[in-house]
């Protein structure tokens, strides 16, 4: 049975939610937002009705998700006196709670997920280290990984670009997760991906080490402005290999992108080599690689803007993209983040897509930092 103080616990928790959300002023701006909706002439511009249904829903969420809560709280709070009376056993009163501290931290993640990209679709790359088959072998099961995520949160996950290996696994592949904060959740997936195990592909059954790299950047859409320079892009085709049926290898409506990057801020350069397969449609997968590569090109500004925010906040702890981040020893059936030090011993699960908890830890840690600007 829970206490007094567990129960005065979930209703701080809640009133605190109430505050860090700005309720009531959301409730006062929803009003005054939908009133322009019911405008005349409101969807003579698509683009910009578009937006402002956009707006709206997204207050709309944040209203109903507090409610959710709020309606919790106060059932738990009163099946905690019912309990006195014996109108409610104690397990109704256990599991009620259980819910209310679910919908409370599942709202106070969102709550630090307030930048505009969060709420963003992600695109997630991911690159095989070097170390040949064993390395191409854990990039797919990374990929694995989070197909399953993705299946099990309810997010539409599609394959825009895979290079097999040369005997088994992937030498890189690119994911596009579609659904509410993908690439809020998934921004802490960013870095190198260290596993430790017995090689299946080892003569001498040694223990190997492999690395895998895992890029994520929010998969943005016709209202944000992103400026491409035509002039520096140039196109190859080649034919589509892999599953795909009989024709798959005879047209080539495999896009390969080419955008020669000159970086506002420093003057250096760098080509920026984008592939795409993901229809046998030539036209539409030119479309889906200038998608992703002003994707690309928003999250190179978002870093930039990482970079000068850490500068002023130089005694703040900040995350290092690109840095080693997650190690998976299968033989010592561990699981560790080096960033926050969460760690788990259920090796299966987190290779099936479990990976909530360490989603979790790093946005408790790190996500507040990050939410201030």
């Amino acid at each position: 049975m829970i206490t007094q103080e567990q129960l005065k616990e979930v209703k701080d928790r809640t009133e605190a939610l109430h505050h860090y959300l700005n309720i009531d002023a959301k409730q006062m701006q929803l009003e005054e937002e939908q009133l322009r909706t019911q405008a005349p002439g409101f969807w003579d511009d698509q683009k910009r009705a578009e937006e402002q249904m956009k707006l709206v829903k997204g207050l709309e969420k944040w209203i109903k998700g507090y409610g959710s809560v709020k309606s919790l709280a106060d059932e738990l709070d009163l099946a905690f006196e019912y309990y006195k009376e014996e109108l409610v056993t104690e397990q109704e009163v256990d599991e009620l709670y259980q819910r209310a501290i679910a919908a409370i931290e599942d709202l106070e993640l969102k709550n630090m997920l307030r930048r505009e990209e969060d709420a963003m679709d992600a695109v997630l790359k991911i690159n095989a280290g070097a170390g040949g088959t064993e390395a191409q072998d854990w990039a797919q099961m990374l990929m694995r990984m989070y197909m399953r995520w993705a299946e099990s949160n309810g997010y539409k996950c599609a394959v825009s670009n895979v290079l097999d290996g040369d005997d088994a696994g992937i030498k890189t592949c690119t994911l596009e997760i579609m659904g509410e904060f993908a690439y809020g959740y998934l921004k802490s997936e960013n870095g190198v991906h260290r596993l430790v195990r017995v090689s299946p592909y080892n003569a001498q059954g040694k223990r190997m080490t492999s690395f895998a790299s895992v890029f994520v950047t929010p998969l943005v859409d016709d209202s944000i402005e992103v400026n491409i320079e035509q002039a520096r892009i140039s196109w190859d085709t080649f034919r589509s290999s892999g599953a795909g049926g009989q024709n798959v290898n005879k047209v080539e409506s495999g896009v390969r992108l080419r955008y020669q990057y000159k970086d506002p801020y420093t003057g250096e350069e760098e080509e920026i080599l984008i592939e795409n397969t993901e229809t046998r449609d030539q036209p539409k997968n030119k479309e889906n690689a200038l998608r992703l590569l002003r994707s690309m090109l928003y999250d190179k500004e978002l870093q930039h803007r990482m970079q000068e925010q850490a500068k002023v906040e130089a005694g703040k702890k900040k995350i290092e993209w690109g840095s080693q981040i997650r190690s998976y020893v299968f033989d010592d059936r561990r699981v560790k983040d080096h960033r926050t030090n969460y760690q788990t011993s259920d090796v299966g699960g987190v290779m099936d897509g479990k990976i909530d908890a360490f989603i979790k830890a790093y946005l408790m840690e790190f996500g507040g930092e990050q939410s201030e600007s």
